[in-house]
């Protein structure tokens, strides 16, 4: 008899309330005092209306939630009616999805006709424990030199390119995609994050022709998509990361374009709120919304998960505070310079700006590490005398200085490279370089022995064996 009074008293207090305003994309539900409260990202419908989707994120002091609505506005009116689902937002999750485009809601969006029977996951998900972590140190080849040589790609790391508007993030982020997935072992995750849609477009296409998009899933939400939309794209791929990570033990490589973006949509939503900011115009929350995101992205005993991010910077200002706060989570950062892209050297890679943990001896063998030292210490020494030449010219200089001058910007031109990707537009045969090659191209040049070719002979090349 107790048994059946409690579940009486549970299903008359289950939630159910009604639409008191919609502000933008935030939806304010009003309830009776006696209801049981949904949990935090429980997603809310109407029994008048399924397409209904208002995800719990807040509580107020009015009897009131503020929803974040996923569904369109058009279909919400004051005093509709509103009750709980019990489960947060959820999406499907299969091979199935390989060689599909989705929405956050895992409805294709490819014209290739419906998923079929699949599975159901939930989009949020805790952090590994500390003792399921691992982190491997094997090089994963890139095929692109200047990554290669100076910021290897580890297995199961992380890195970012890190630059402006126009500066070549997106094409890099396409080549280095085309270039391992196809001689990867796993799968691969894309996250189009408030980018364009012609870029996402031309991704699915350029992945297609390079015969890889069969290994690929892609979840888009782009630019012209409200900012909840935005906000939850990352947190749908990531789901599905660890989706073919935990339960098909298959290692993942997670591309994410732009992260950045993730954090701009977070504001935009925290705006709508109308919380209070911190002092340069972010949310307060920025910092757990970054870290509880990429704090899900590493590998564990299953298998590994491989992230790269393009990162835009505002204003090309490199100590923004958001720019900043997704940097310190990752194990690479390859800075694009402006200055290079306007010099036309691409990719615009700056050496000396970018940084990575994994340049040791340990990881890469003492051969690679000795010449990436020599080679960033000619670098250096090329910044310092390009000063001096701006000024007085290369003829003024010492015999030394001029041979040092010339195998650093031999070394600069020789890092320049036709992609794949951008074959169409430049003309160029795409080129593919071993770091093994790369690493004996520059010794080669750091040597003399390439002190009678002239410099321009380097200019956007493979290997040196392309000059025979």
């Amino acid at each position: 008899m107790n048994t059946n009074i409690s579940k009486t008293n549970n299903q008359a207090n289950e939630f159910s309330g009604r639409v008191r305003g919609v502000h933008g994309q935030i939806v304010e539900v009003e309830y009776d005092k006696t209801v049981n409260l949904p949990k935090f990202y429980e997603i809310l419908t109407s029994p008048e209306n399924p397409e209904v989707k208002l995800e719990v994120y807040a509580f107020s002091d009015k009897n009131s939630i503020y929803c974040l609505s996923i569904s369109k506005k058009d279909i919400l009116y004051r005093d509709l009616p509103i009750s709980a689902t019990g489960k947060p937002l959820t999406i499907p999750a299969s091979e199935k999805l390989l060689g599909r485009l989705i929405n956050i809601f895992g409805e294709p969006q490819d014209d290739l006709g419906p998923l079929g029977d699949v599975d159901h996951i939930p989009i949020y998900e805790t952090s590994p424990s500390f003792d399921t972590v691992e982190t491997p140190d094997t090089v994963l080849e890139t095929g692109i030199k200047q990554i290669d040589f100076f910021t290897p790609f580890i297995k199961g790391g992380k890195i970012g390119f890190v630059g402006g508007a126009g500066v070549g993030k997106t094409i890099l982020l396409t080549e280095l995609l085309r270039n391992i997935t196809g001689s990867h072992p796993g799968i691969a995750v894309f996250a189009g994050i408030g980018e364009r849609i012609r870029e996402g477009h031309e991704l699915a296409q350029s992945v297609k022709t390079a015969g890889v998009l069969n290994k690929i899933c892609l979840i888009l939400g782009q630019m012209n998509d409200n900012a909840i939309v935005r906000f939850r794209v990352a947190w749908v791929a990531t789901a599905l990361a660890e989706y073919f990570r935990d339960r098909m033990k298959k290692d993942v490589l997670f591309f994410v374009d732009n992260t950045f973006r993730f954090i701009q949509a977070g504001s935009e939503v925290s705006a709508l709120l109308e919380s209070i900011p911190s002092e340069l115009g972010y949310q307060a929350t920025m910092e757990s919304e970054i870290s509880n995101f990429e704090n899900r992205l590493v590998s564990t005993k299953n298998a590994s998960i491989t992230s790269v991010q393009t990162v835009y910077v505002p204003a090309d200002e490199l100590s923004d505070v958001a720019v900043s706060a997704i940097i310190s989570h990752l194990d690479a950062v390859v800075i694009l310079s402006r200055t290079l892209a306007s010099r036309g050297f691409y990719p615009p890679i700056d050496p000396l700006l970018s940084s990575t943990n994994s340049l040791n001896k340990k990881i890469v063998g003492n051969q690679h590490y000795e010449i990436a030292t020599k080679a960033i210490e000619l670098l250096h020494n090329h910044q310092r005398l390009s000063r001096i030449v701006s000024i007085v010219g290369e003829s003024e200089l010492s015999p030394y200085d001029r041979l040092i001058f010339q195998r650093a910007k031999k070394i600069i031109y020789y890092m320049t490279q036709p992609f794949f990707t951008t074959e169409a537009q430049t003309g160029k045969k795409g080129k593919s370089v071993t770091r093994q090659q790369t690493i004996t191209d520059v010794q080669r040049i750091i040597a003399g022995e390439l002190d009678t070719v002239p410099v321009d002979k380097l200019y956007f090349i493979g290997s040196l064996e392309d000059l025979k």
